[in-house]
């Protein structure tokens, strides 16, 4: 009788089966429709009897023919996840191998708006010489944003002749020099390069330039600097359009842009920067250190989650008249993949931005998800930074960063799907600490936003290189069968996500100082200390990197001396740091031995400035012992303040004060300028002056002092009701930082708190 109702069961669920209706479409993998149609595009068509599959060819086949010539996008980021998307990656070396696919060759109406804030490389030392923004992104995206059909149509060129034309702008833009060349032209023949492969009109234009490097006063310093050629033949053509001085205004800088874009076959308005005000990139981290630089932010560690991410800008910033007619007519907006906090967020600050894609309610609004965590960015999650990062986590970064969140800037999140990466390869990757940002897909669905897992990596370069990266045509044709579809796609929801942004207006400058501005008053304040010419480079260096540092950091010095080995006196009791601040000559002192290495330089005179803002605070201070039933317990270490009248130092009696009580002075109830503090036994002790040099430097980069970053570990545990003392410490360490990012490096804006 059972064996009869197990065939009964069997024959059901048959005949259940067979009612089913099939669609062409559930042969292919993935999710919802978006998914299937892009896998069908990137993937072909999977094998099927010849009568499902027909209706899946032509389905492809009519994507395929969409026409996207009229089609325009708006695609924001910043340098290299950009340019990879609209061209490939114009500095790597095999770029000129395909330089005309991605979303220029299927979107040709494609306009990019470029991030501002880099600092580093031959961008940063353009920024001690000029006024201007970051030009290496810019620069970077123009060349990959160079097309064929653009050569072909304004100088007559074949297909040949254009691959040959982008090889040698490939070669030309990416070229480098350390030391100043005698003559550029002459270089860049030394270097292989072949200008007389480019057309006539090109070639002439771009001599032009190289003249107006060398002959043109206000940019011959350059050369004294390493520079990136590109850099420079940018900035020469935006000094083309400035009739006298330095002062860049925003229409001669948007001229200058785009008169080179248009020579080179970009087309002129294809590159934009979100703003022609300069501005400087900070990070707030949960610890409550703010770190000022966007290349310095980029390679901290300190082992915390990122808060908070700002612009400062040099002045009141503007968004481009041309960007605002750009997102306002765009048929889609694009997010490129890149640096969670220096590409798109910065962006974004720039008022009006985020404002004007929220009312463009016609387009396509995709976000392509970034595949890797990043070092020092995305690493540690904010709200649990012990758990991986997630795409979710992306998007709450994004909704915290942004004025008014994420809100109407897009819905379709675009994701490497990374179920055909072979895990050997995930797995060579994590041995380099790259572990991908994984999709949870639910948590973002229920956020309101639509993943799109797809198959946007290039198979070739996987099975050549061994390498997973974004492959700028898979995403183009991605994004055209998105385009296609889009009439299908549910009509948008908002997401249930709160707006934390505690950004209501921008941040500027105090001062209203260009980073330029700032370098000029170093070098003038460096000029009128004792320093040694080659060690005032050293140092200029040093304070340029740290932009923390107010140029009023050097008011408390008479200069710098460098001591040799033998005559050096100081008692090392305390610490082998080998340098420290002289009150009463007012000089940093400086073993010789110090200067062999760079970095250790660099701790010792960061460690002594900070130092000498205590100036001659100290009045006396001695070691008493304390002594019991005949038996020293330990020692009492007592120091007098001088009287404000008498004190040439940074802080005020409240400021002085408050540092002190943080590193457990107690003052006496008897006489307000009396400190002490009970040092047990034959323990180690670190008086309050070198204990500010090290708070200085660490707070300025963590690697400069491993006894303060071993002492502010406790800040990443978790509070314990069992020992009251460890909330006591973990809330002075705090305030200790909150002290000096406040008050010593004056981020006192309560956006900061």
């Amino acid at each position: 009788m059972k064996r009869c109702e197990s065939v009964d069961q069997v024959g059901q669920c048959l005949e259940r089966l067979a009612g089913l209706q099939f669609a062409p479409l559930d042969l292919l993998p993935r999710g919802d429709l978006a998914e299937k149609v892009v896998e069908l595009v990137l993937s072909g068509t999977p094998a099927g009897p010849a009568a499902a599959v027909a209706g899946l060819d032509e389905l492809a086949a009519t994507i395929s023919a969409v026409d996207t010539n009229g089609v325009r996008v708006v695609v924001f980021g910043g340098g290299t996840g950009l340019s990879n998307l609209l061209g490939g990656d114009s500095r790597h070396p095999a770029w000129p191998d395909s330089p005309f696919h991605g979303l220029k060759e299927l979107f040709p109406c494609t306009r990019a708006v470029v991030c501002i804030t880099d600092d580093g490389g031959s961008t940063g030392e353009l920024l001690k010489d000029l006024p201007l923004i970051a030009l290496g992104d810019l620069r970077h995206v123009m060349l990959s944003s160079v097309s064929c059909l653009r050569l072909q149509a304004k100088y007559g060129l074949t297909e040949d002749q254009a691959f040959a034309v982008a090889g040698v702008l490939h070669r030309l833009f990416n070229c480098r020099y350390d030391q100043k060349p005698p003559a550029l032209v002459e270089f860049i023949r030394q270097e292989g390069i072949d200008l007389q492969l480019l057309p006539d009109g090109m070639r002439a234009g771009l001599l032009i330039l190289l003249n107006n490097i060398e002959q043109d006063s206000r940019l011959s310093p350059v050369l004294l600097r390493p520079h990136c050629l590109g850099n420079l033949l940018l900035a020469a053509a935006i000094y083309r359009q400035v009739d006298n001085g330095l002062e860049v205004s925003s229409d001669s800088l948007l001229a200058g842009l785009g008169s080179l874009s248009n020579l080179v076959g970009a087309g002129e308005n294809s590159v934009l920067p979100c703003t022609t005000t300069p501005a400087i990139l900070k990070i707030l981290y949960a610890n409550g250190v703010l770190v000022t630089g966007e290349y310095k932010s980029g390679h901290a560690r300190r082992g915390y989650p990122v808060d908070r991410v700002l612009v400062e800008f040099a002045d009141q910033p503007s968004m481009p008249a041309e960007v605002a007619a750009s997102i306002s007519q765009a048929d889609i907006i694009l997010f490129a993949p890149g640096s969670l906090y220096s590409s798109i967020i910065p962006i974004l600050q720039v008022p009006g931005i985020a404002g004007a894609i929220r009312a463009n309610h016609r387009a396509l609004k995709v976000l392509v998800s970034n595949l890797w965590i990043q070092q020092g960015e995305t690493d540690l999650v904010r709200e649990e930074p012990k758990r991986r990062f997630y795409v979710s986590d992306l998007i709450k970064a994004y909704n915290r960063n942004i004025p008014g969140g994420v809100q109407g800037l897009f819905r379709q999140i675009m994701v490497l799907g990374l179920q055909e990466i072979p895990g050997s390869i995930l797995q060579s990757y994590a041995l380099e600490d790259k572990v991908p940002i994984y999709l949870d897909r639910d948590k973002v669905a229920a956020m309101g936003f639509a993943p799109l897992e797809s198959r946007i990596f290039s198979g070739k370069i996987l099975e050549e290189r061994r390498v997973v990266q974004h492959d700028p045509l898979s995403l183009a044709r991605a994004l055209r069968a998105i385009w296609a579809i889009r009439s299908r796609f549910d009509h948008p929801e908002k997401n249930d996500l709160s707006v934390c942004s505690v950004m209501s207006k921008p941040l500027l400058n105090r001062a209203k100082q260009t980073p330029r501005q700032r370098g000029q008053l170093i070098s003038k304040r460096l000029a009128e200390l004792e320093i040694d010419p080659e060690l005032r480079v050293e140092i200029f260096d040093i304070l340029w990197r740290h932009q923390d540092i107010p140029v009023g950091h050097l008011d408390f010095l008479q200069g710098v001396m460098v001591v040799k080995s033998q005559a050096w006196q100081r008692s090392q009791i305390w610490d082998l740091v080998f340098s420290f601040y002289d009150p009463f000559d007012r000089l940093i002192k400086v073993r010789h031995d110090v200067l062999a290495d760079r970095d250790r330089f660099e701790v010792a005179f960061l460690v002594a400035l900070g130092q000498s803002l205590l100036g001659n605070y100290v009045g006396q201070k001695e070691m008493l012992p304390v002594e019991f039933d005949g038996e020293q317990l330990g020692q009492v270490f007592r120091l007098n303040v001088r009287p404000s009248a008498e004190r040439c130092c940074l802080f005020s009696d409240e400021e002085l004060d408050r540092y002190l009580h943080l590193v457990r002075m107690n003052r006496s109830a008897f006489d307000p300028l009396s400190y002490s503090r009970l040092v047990n036994g034959s323990e180690g002790f670190t008086p309050p002056g070198m204990l500010f040099g090290l708070l200085y430097a660490w707070y300025l980069d963590n690697r400069f002092a491993a006894h303060i970053e071993y002492k502010m570990t406790i800040l990443r545990m978790e509070r314990s009701d069992l020992v009251a003392e460890q909330s006591k410490i973990t809330d002075r360490r705090r305030d200790l930082i909150d002290y000096f990012r406040e008050v010593v490096f004056q981020h006192s804006a309560e956006i900061y708190s």
